[in-house]
């Protein structure tokens, strides 16, 4: 079936099976390697680093207006003149604030214990504040044990927790919404309880969508909790209810007030009035700070985040959300980032592919094409990932880059062996029997010409070229054989290089007869190409006449024999190909064509004695009609064909014969 496509679309299908059988091996191999990274957790923290400079990156949101930090700055320190702040202190910020009508405080600070003077007071605060929401730390870890809360607070279920999930790196970039004690007690996360209390005037509340999957609606907005291989995360521990926090930004998005202000009665009216405040410390010398992504490990000194900021944040994503729609921080199901890779992966093999494509075009192909694409599909895949960051999706980048980088690589080797096995089919086919000019063409044109390793039989104009020396066999008789080998071999490497200088390929030696072929194996698309051909031929057969004399005036000198050579030229059409066994390969070239210019060199051995004896078909001679001395011979009857063919001489200009006398026009020594 196959041949019986057109040589053009067989090629063009050949370059395509060999195409898809490399995607199909680099693309799998590349997309499942960096899966199995991925899964191996191998590639989480480049992911967190990728998303923290996307945060880095955000523009900078608008100054968040429903949320209020009171902060327990140095100033406050040195104003009170002690830590922790006294119970006085704290109960107559307390009282202001509330006087200001807020809809909720939360209370930042850990206070299981009497801080006097003045704990009276702060107690009477927390009895008479039914919209104030202290904290402890619920659940104990490497950074320390339990704290528990104000034992008033707590009775009056106005306590959430503060704990805080770190990764692995030491940043935080989970919000715990819920969790569960030791005890196995229920407790909401601080930015959590201020928040669902800070709503309620809205009319908002937390309803439940879906108990099984844990999906919740607030206002607007629809939670659904984290899970342990979300996003670049692998394995993570997803105990409580989280969510992936979408930060607003630093400190600086939020406006905050000084304690130490609200105690020397330094605040504006209304500052507080219908706002979530939050109270926590600030001071440099507390250390009551978390690392974040804007935290760049890349500085000497990263930027550190005071945990009342983070809870700021939380409470903040969770109002924008709930009051305005604002998408949470969203993932791709596992099987959607599957194929994201997958899908840079094929791109990172098509652009190694280019490689094999580019060779069309020149010889040793630059790899800036290349490294552009790579550097394009980075931008592109960077920007794309940028913008759904944007819309509030976390899609991965790590793993789809190293895919895309993978991909090209990969596929590059793969087209790199294919080059290999080429050149060296090529080299084994042709080896020295073409000049580096045609080994350029015949190299660049590689893939209209190979298929599974072998060259395809392709069928073109050429012409054929045929030499044998005149009684070489009785001359042989005669030689030592080792002195024969060595003056064979003289006469073939001449004869053999004077067809390479004339853009000829050398098709193979058949004892002391060469045969040449001009006009392989790139298909001649024109008649002027074609006629040059055998111009070159006709050129090269009287190089080889003027190289034999040179040969036998040497050759005389030093006491050996001299001879004669007939040569015969024929144009038309022939196949080319490799022939043989996988063990051993030979280029060749077949065809009526062939046979003619061989009959033409053995015709009539005894006719047109001379040093060299020239005769070339009828459509050689239409080619080259008029720019060289020919003579028509007339129709001559070739061994082995029924029809007479016409034939032509090429002849000679004056030289001398083997033994010095001058020579006719035809070739012939006078009489």
């Amino acid at each position: 079936m196959w041949h019986k496509f057109p040589a053009n679309l067989r090629t063009q299908l050949s370059a395509q099976l060999t195409a898809w059988r490399g995607f199909a091996l680099v693309i799998p191999l590349v997309a499942g390697g960096i899966l199995v990274l991925r899964f191996l957790g191998l590639l989480q923290m480049l992911e967190w680093a990728a998303l923290d400079q996307f945060f880095r990156l955000r523009p900078q949101a608008a100054i968040e207006d429903r949320i209020v930090l009171v902060s327990v700055d140095e100033a406050t320190i040195r104003q009170v003149g002690q830590w922790p702040i006294p119970d006085a202190a704290l109960a107559t910020v307390l009282d202001h604030i509330r006087q200001q009508a807020p809809r909720v405080i939360g209370l930042d600070l850990y206070r299981d214990l009497p801080v006097e003077p003045g704990h009276a007071a702060l107690v009477e605060i927390f009895r008479s504040t039914p919209n104030l929401i202290g904290v402890e730390k619920a659940i104990g870890s490497a950074d320390g044990p339990e704290v528990n809360a104000s034992p008033i607070l707590k009775a009056q279920q106005q306590v959430a927790a503060s704990d805080l999930v770190i990764d692995a790196d030491g940043k935080v970039r989970r919000g715990l919404l819920a969790l569960t004690t030791p005890a196995g007690e229920s407790m909401m996360g601080l930015a959590t309880a201020l928040v669902l209390r800070y709503l309620e005037p809205e009319g908002i509340s937390l309803t439940v969508l879906d108990p099984d999957r844990e999906r919740y609606q607030l206002g607007k907005a629809v939670i659904t909790p984290f899970r342990a291989n979300d996003g670049g995360y692998v394995r993570a521990d997803d105990g409580g209810y989280q969510i992936l926090i979408n930060f607003r930004g630093r400190a600086d998005r939020f406006r905050r007030v000084s304690m130490a202000d609200i105690l020397k009665g330094q605040v504006p009216p209304d500052w507080a009035r219908d706002r979530l405040i939050l109270i926590g410390t600030t001071a440099e010398s507390l250390k009551d700070v978390v690392f974040t992504p804007y935290s760049s490990h890349l500085s000497q000194f990263p930027e550190p985040m005071p945990g009342v900021v983070l809870h700021a944040n939380i409470a903040s994503q969770l109002l924008s959300a709930a009051l305005e729609g604002q998408s949470l921080l969203r993932v791709w199901l596992p099987l959607g980032e599957g194929l994201w890779v997958v899908a840079w992966a094929s791109v990172g093999a098509m652009l190694g592919w280019q490689l094999r494509s580019q060779t069309l075009a020149r010889p040793y192909p630059s790899s800036y094409g290349i490294l552009l694409g790579l550097v394009l599909g980075t931008l592109i895949l960077a920007g794309t990932t940028y913008f759904a960051f944007l819309q509030g999706w976390w899609i991965p980048l790590v793993p789809p880059l190293l895919a895309l980088g993978g991909g090209t690589v990969v596929m590059t080797g793969y087209v790199a062996s294919l080059e290999r096995a080429d050149r060296q089919t090529m080299m084994q086919l042709f080896g020295r029997h073409v000049t580096p000019k045609i080994a350029e063409v015949i190299w660049l044109s590689r893939y209209q010409l190979l298929r599974n390793g072998q060259l395809v039989g392709h069928k073109l104009i050429a012409t054929v070229l045929f030499s044998d020396l005149r009684g070489f066999s009785s001359l042989a008789e005669h030689m030592d054989p080792a002195a024969l080998m060595v003056w064979l071999n003289e006469y073939m490497q001449a004869m053999a290089q004077i067809v390479l200088d004339h853009d000829g390929v050398v098709d193979k030696f058949i004892g002391d007869a060469v045969m040449a072929v001009f006009g392989v194996p790139i298909r001649r698309t024109s008649s002027v190409a074609i006629a040059a051909d055998a111009k070159q031929a006709v050129t090269c057969a009287l190089a080889m006449a003027e190289r034999l004399r040179l040969l036998n005036q040497m050759w005389q000198r030093s006491g050996r024999p001299t001879v004669t050579m007939r040569i015969g030229i024929a144009t038309g059409p022939v196949v080319t190909g490799s022939l043989g066994s996988a063990q051993r390969l030979d280029y060749t070239t077949l065809g009526d064509t062939v046979n003619i210019a061989a009959r033409l060199e053995s015709y009539d051995k005894t006719f047109g004695l001379g040093l060299c004896r020239i005769l070339i078909s009828e459509t050689t001679y239409q080619y080259i009609q008029g720019q060289f001395s020919t003579t028509c011979i007339g129709p001559v009857q070739l061994r082995g064909r029924e029809q007479p063919l016409q034939v032509y001489q090429v002849l000679l200009g004056p030289q001398t014969d083997p033994t010095g006398l001058a020579l006719r026009q035809d070739g012939e020594a006078p009489a």
